[in-house]
């Protein structure tokens, strides 16, 4: 009955391999902690075309880049799981850590909802509603000048407004572009005339470059996903870009008070991109213009997740103007998980200098790459509210395969 129990065990640290698994080449097929030496005696794998290998010497070593389909078998019988293993070689990338700006769309302001306009003998008036404007259109030109921002937009009504007349907006709608035209309503609350919207212009917030790839001039930033300021929904950036920011000053954080970075749009632009995708594990797009500087010359290699150790390492991230800097920092915990999902790191600042300076991690450091034994390693992400000087991050391996780095290769007829 013990052995049964204790087999039983044994069996259940299977499960927690996922059923995808990205490994380096030269690397055991199961580098997983979570792998049970116990199993040895009773756990086989099965791979087409070949016969079955069994453990009791150890985990056999995927030699070539390739796809490795592993069947596991109890006693060579039983069928427990099926893997998928990603046999790679990984990829090296510039680690960046520059300031950015997220912007929600290149030009204009955006719709983001309607409220009444009340005239000063107390009558309610939807005037952008009425003229069919919805949450979500992009407000490009108001009588032909074009929207920089929301004041803007504000002045231009208020002078249409005092004149008698309507305003003429050019709308954005998905791919679509059409004039609306609109009559101000004197408001007896603020005292200015008003069309009813609630805007919002492009500044979408702050954060750091993790990564770009000079081959494919693809770019990686935030470490996780840029959502809307009243909900957690996803933002459509299709529209939006980033560009390069410099810091004016940091606002140190405290026990249940987040710091943050305060920047400003440089007056020389050094690089900029567009953002073809919004995801968990942050946007990623393609640079028009690199960075003319990194903190490392040369690329770095991408450390897969089963890589990562608990012990030192360093961020990089700008605390002044344009200037990257290193600091010091400890991954205190290491969650092996199924799949990529949530956070994937603990980590906390041991660097004197930055908690001096910040008091920790602060808002406008999300994508501050994470290096450790001269890899690149993970993303900074979070902070922890009550302390600052700790944090989550992600793994770097699972914001590159959110790229599309790790894309599936030929299928590996063989594993030594």
């Amino acid at each position: 009955m013990l052995y049964f129990f204790l087999l039983t065990a044994l069996i259940k640290s299977l499960f927690v391999f996922p059923a995808r698994q990205n490994i380096k080449a030269g690397d055991p097929l199961v580098p997983r902690a979570a792998f049970h030496s116990g199993l040895s005696p009773y756990l086989s794998a099965h791979f087409p075309g070949r016969q079955k290998i069994d453990f009791s010497r150890g985990v056999p070593v995927a030699p070539a880049p390739g796809l490795v389909h592993v069947q596991w078998k109890l006693f060579g019988l039983i069928p427990l799981q099926e893997m998928l293993v990603n046999v790679i070689n990984p990829p090296k990338v510039m680690v960046c850590g520059h300031s950015i700006g997220v912007l929600l769309h290149a030009e204009g302001v955006l719709v983001v909802g309607h409220t009444v306009v009340e005239d000063p003998t107390g009558k309610k008036h939807h005037p952008a509603e009425k003229a069919g404007i919805l949450a979500g259109d992009l407000i490009i030109k108001v009588n032909n000048i074009v929207v920089q921002n929301d004041q803007r937009l504000r002045d231009e009504i208020e002078r249409s407004g005092r004149k008698g007349k309507s305003v003429t907006l050019e709308v954005r709608r998905k791919n679509k572009t059409f004039p609306v035209k609109v009559n101000p309503v004197f408001c007896k609350e603020t005292g200015r005339y008003r069309i009813g919207l609630f805007i919002r212009d492009s500044a979408a917030g702050m954060g750091t470059l993790t990564f770009y790839d000079p081959q494919t001039k693809l770019y990686g930033a935030l470490g996780h996903m840029v959502t809307g300021l009243d909900n957690p929904a996803e933002v459509d950036l299709s529209a939006g870009k980033i560009v390069n920011v410099l810091v004016q000053d940091i606002y140190p954080g405290g026990k249940g008070k987040p710091g943050e970075k305060i920047g400003a749009f440089s007056g020389k632009t050094r690089f900029t991109g567009n953002i073809q995708r919004n995801t968990p594990f942050g946007i990623f797009g393609t640079l028009r213009q690199p960075p003319d500087h990194y903190f490392y010359p040369k690329p770095l290699p991408v450390a897969l997740a089963y890589e990562i150790t608990t012990g030192p390492a360093e961020i990089l991230t700008v605390l002044s103007d344009e200037r990257i800097e290193r600091f010091a920092i400890e991954i205190e915990k290491v969650h092996p998980q199924i799949r990529p999902e949530g956070k994937g790191l603990v980590i906390k600042v041991t660097d004197r200098d930055l908690i001096r300076r910040a008091g920790g991690i602060i808002q406008g450091m999300s994508g501050s790459p994470i290096i450790q034994n001269g890899k690149f390693v993970g993303v900074v992400t979070h902070v922890f509210v009550n302390d600052p000087t700790r944090g989550y991050g992600v793994p770097a391996e699972w914001m590159l395969q959110e790229a599309g780095f790790f894309a599936s290769g030929r299928k590996n007829k063989f594993v030594a």
